[in-house]
């Protein structure tokens, strides 16, 4: 393995971070800070507030305390929300470049860059001097909503931007249509694609640029309540996300509508919860649970026949899956983005390209108890060879340790043998 002679200095750039956060990049950067953290290395999070405060309708409930070794900034500026929207039409740090050019002048081993879409756009790859890492949780380097989501109705085959921004009601990015962006990857030492998909994907939507495939992790456990939950008192199978067009929920309330064998848990909330929930009115066997604790989730994982994830969009790697193997849960997943590539290489779990497939699938898990567990343990097996820290960890190391040596500066790494 990998180890470091002397303890590294990390600094991670986001836009969302706990509490301050909607999506799972967020979550992941902090999975990934602890995991650094408590191996000795130090890290500080940049993260902007003040885009949290553009989108959000409150504060959140819970706010973090410090951990060891980790230093989180959490930006804010007395232009307010107007700051992330300059940064959103110039491609600029504007507002924030003061500050975050204070914070990287600390000089940090290694930068970072998760998604900055708001905190600090394009531009803010061209800052600090340390090894630089840019991983793809989304497709913003490609697309202006960041999700290839055509006209918020299907998956993007043909690019016509302008108007896809203009039905999202996005403000238009100029700078998308300069260099700014073929100036400031240039800076970039080595980007990170979650999964094949994502980094084949990035390339047909025109940039091709070498992509280092690094699926990311889930944990084995995470703090949270141990308070008792009470499961559904029938056999069940789980959606869990965002509760968004994209993830493709709406897809399953008819299928279950007139499916009395098994009922839908769901667990998320999000801008479609409404009327997703309209459309499950009168449904019995529909539940909405709105967002969970994490060990509530968990326990939802391991109860339920089957995790289902029928995205209608280029999902870059869905962490629900990975979840659902590490409780020895299968997963039923879309024929669509990165979701085909999970099963493939895990064997646990089902795809599907139609409404019959779906039903099909369920059905089988439903009825072959023993093939239902076979893919439950795959998909454990698999999680523990391929999704734990450990693994990402090592392999981020190692990828951190190939750009050191390139720019000459090994002298603070060396390899060992573990026992």
């Amino acid at each position: 393995m990998i180890e470091m002679e002397r303890p590294l200095r990390f600094c991670m750039i986001t836009t969302f971070y706990p509490p301050y956060n909607f999506g799972g990049d967020g979550i992941f950067v902090q999975r990934l800070s602890r995991e650094l953290a408590a191996r000795g290395h130090s890290v500080e999070v940049i993260h902007c507030l003040d885009s949290y405060r553009a989108l959000a309708r409150n504060e959140p409930e819970i706010i973090c305390e410090d951990e060891p070794n980790i230093l989180v900034h959490g930006l804010e500026s007395k232009a307010g929300v107007l700051s992330p929207l300059a940064t959103q039409q110039t491609g600029f740090p504007l507002f924030k470049s003061a500050a975050i050019e204070e914070i990287l002048s600390k000089k940090f081993d290694v930068i970072h860059y998760h998604n900055i879409s708001l905190v600090g756009g394009p531009r803010l790859l061209e800052y600090g001097e340390a090894i630089k890492l840019y991983t793809t949780h989304e497709y913003w380097l490609v697309c202006p909503t960041h999700v290839l989501f055509k006209y918020n109705r299907a998956a993007c085959t043909s690019r016509q931007c302008l108007r896809c921004s203009l039905i999202y009601r996005r403000p238009p990015q100029w700078w998308r249509y300069t260099r700014l962006l073929e100036n400031a990857v240039r800076h970039i030492d080595a980007f990170i694609a979650p999964s094949r998909f994502s980094r084949d994907m990035h390339a047909r939507m025109g940039l091709d640029l070498p992509m280092e495939h690094l699926p990311p992790f889930v944990p084995e456990s995470e703090g949270g309540s141990s308070a008792s939950f009470e499961l559904p008192d029938r056999e069940y199978f789980l959606f869990a996300g965002r509760l968004e067009k994209l993830k493709g929920l709406q897809t399953l309330l008819p299928v279950f509508k007139h499916y009395p064998k098994a009922a839908l848990i769901v667990a998320g909330a999000g801008d479609y919860e409404a009327e997703l929930k309209r459309m499950a009115e009168g449904c019995s066997n529909i539940r909405f649970l709105g967002r969970v604790s994490e060990s509530h989730l968990q326990a939802l994982y391991h109860g339920a026949v089957a995790l289902i994830v029928p995205s209608l969009c280029y999902e870059v790697f869905p962490l629900v899956a990975v979840e659902a193997f590490k409780q020895e849960t299968p997963a039923i997943v879309r024929r669509l983005g990165s979701l085909p590539e999970i099963i493939e290489e895990s064997g646990g779990g089902i795809v599907f390209d139609t409404e019959e497939g779906l039903i099909e699938a369920m059905d089988r898990l439903l009825a072959d108890r023993i093939y239902r567990e076979e893919l439950g343990k795959r998909g454990r097996e698999a999680y523990l060879e391929k999704w734990t820290p450990q693994v990402h960890i090592e392999r981020y190391l190692q990828l951190i340790h190939s750009q050191i040596a390139v720019r000459g500066q090994g002298s603070g790494v060396r390899d060992q043998s573990s026992s």
